[in-house]
């Protein structure tokens, strides 16, 4: 029976729960799920993670995981990797799997299927699916390379329960020193979501005029009730107005959220890869003519600062 073997992603000792999506994307492929995952020890939320199709749930141990050492993880699962015979290598599409994945796969000598929507066994070989030219179109790939390596787009993949536990297992490993050195990690303040993992996102543009505005839609947020994540187009992150870690677009995070919503975003070709994936969009802008209504479910024409603050006091209401 085919194996395939799920990088699971983990901070300051727990696991994230990206990881859980990556594990549910691995189970479509078939057979054996085995989960692995880099830390200094036990790591807290690993036994769960048998619950969302791993059958194995293997933490590599080393005192170079104390932080995320890139060369030193990239080692450790490409050696795995050989170890096991994997048919196929699961990660996240997030900022750590996006750095890892090319490593492992360039340790294994094989090519990387990035970002994808969905996959598929075809035969002997893996059929994935991934947007391309800005999320226009939807590319089709047949990866026959042994193992495959494939990073999954987050919240694209929902995670599916089952009645089943996964056998832990903790493997202390040997690695090589590497040449990067992380020093320091700065987590985003407590309470705050990343937008790459958030199902309800609500970005502003240019059109919130200066960057004090933005509490317009950080009021929107809180009263999804911390569920919603606040995001930037890249105009207003050039400017200084917000963080690079919140842009979307080609150039910043690619998301998938369950709502997004964009608020005095003209809609750029760039800005709309970042997020045409998402299940509903809904654009608010005084512009009829922006872009970013010809891939929005649903617009409103007129004042953001009229419309926002009603939309607000509206959803606190349902929240109670």
């Amino acid at each position: 029976m085919s194996l395939a073997l799920a990088v699971l992603e983990q901070r300051d000792g727990v696991v994230r729960k990206i990881s859980h999506e990556v594990v549910t994307g691995a189970q479509r492929l078939g057979g054996s799920v085995e989960a692995v995952v880099c830390a200094t020890g036990p790591v807290q939320g690993a036994d769960q993670v048998g619950k969302f199709g791993a059958d194995k749930i293997i933490t590599l141990t080393n005192p170079a995981f104390a932080k995320y050492a890139p060369e030193e993880c990239a080692q450790a699962i490409a050696e795995r990797a050989k170890q096991g015979g994997y048919r196929v290598v699961v990660f996240a599409a997030s900022a750590t799997g996006r750095d890892l994945a090319p490593r492992v796969a360039a340790k294994l000598g094989v090519g990387v299927a990035a970002d994808i929507t969905d996959c598929a066994v075809a035969g002997d070989a893996i059929t994935v699916t991934r947007p391309v030219y800005a999320g226009k179109a939807l590319l089709k790939v047949k990866v026959a390379s042994q193992p495959a390596v494939l990073s999954l787009r987050p919240n694209v993949f929902t995670p599916v329960e089952r009645p089943k536990a996964g056998t832990p297992e903790i493997v202390a490993v040997n690695v090589a020193p590497g040449r990067v050195v992380v020093r320091e990690i700065k987590a985003a303040p407590a309470g705050t979501l990343d937008v790459a993992e958030a199902q309800i996102i609500i970005s502003g543009g240019r059109g919130l005029k200066e960057p004090a505005n933005f509490k317009v839609l950080e009021e929107l947020a809180k009263a999804f009730g911390g569920k919603a994540a606040v995001g930037a187009s890249r105009a207003v992150v050039d400017a200084g107005w917000r963080a690079h870690a919140d842009q979307v677009g080609q150039t910043g995070k690619t998301v998938s959220p369950s709502l997004y919503i964009a608020v005095g975003i003209s809609g750029a070709i760039q800005h709309l890869a970042g997020m045409r994936t998402s299940k509903v969009i809904v654009a608010i802008n005084k512009d009829k003519d922006a872009p970013i209504f010809k891939v929005a479910d649903y617009g409103v024409v007129g004042d953001l600062f009229e419309i926002v603050p009603r939309l607000t006091e509206e959803i606190r209401k349902l929240h109670g």
